[in-house]
């Protein structure tokens, strides 16, 4: 068993190119390929990702803040406490709102891959 504790202290600077912004990140569980990892993504001031799918199912657990998830068909608004689900190869996106900074945990399969679309 491992217990962690999420401290803002423990995330860095993302230069991944499928965020757009300014967006902070921090892994919290990652066991390779098998079962889950969990990661912690904190996007500043409106800043988002692009467009992707993931090859599993991914939940996302809004921590602090406000932003939005979308599909091509649909745009929710989240907030604190909020939890998405979005299927494995569904096309997404999702971010802090403009003017607002948002904070989510990130559930995916060990093995996900994700793939930028746009």
């Amino acid at each position: 068993m491992r217990v962690m504790r999420i401290a803002k202290t423990g995330r860095t600077a993302s230069a991944d190119r499928i965020f757009v912004g300014s967006v902070e990140m921090q892994t919290v569980v990652d066991v390779g390929e098998r079962d889950l990892r969990l990661v912690e993504v904190h996007f500043k001031d409106g800043a988002r990702n692009r467009w992707h799918t993931h090859t599993t199912d991914q939940i996302l657990v809004v921590t602090e803040g406000a932003g939005i998830v979308a599909t091509r068909g649909e745009e929710r608004e989240v907030a604190t406490g909020d939890v998405a689900y979005i299927p494995a190869n569904e096309e997404h996106w999702h971010g802090a709102r403009p003017g607002k900074d948002m904070t989510h945990l990130a559930i995916n399969g060990g093995a996900s891959k994700t793939t930028i679309t746009e």
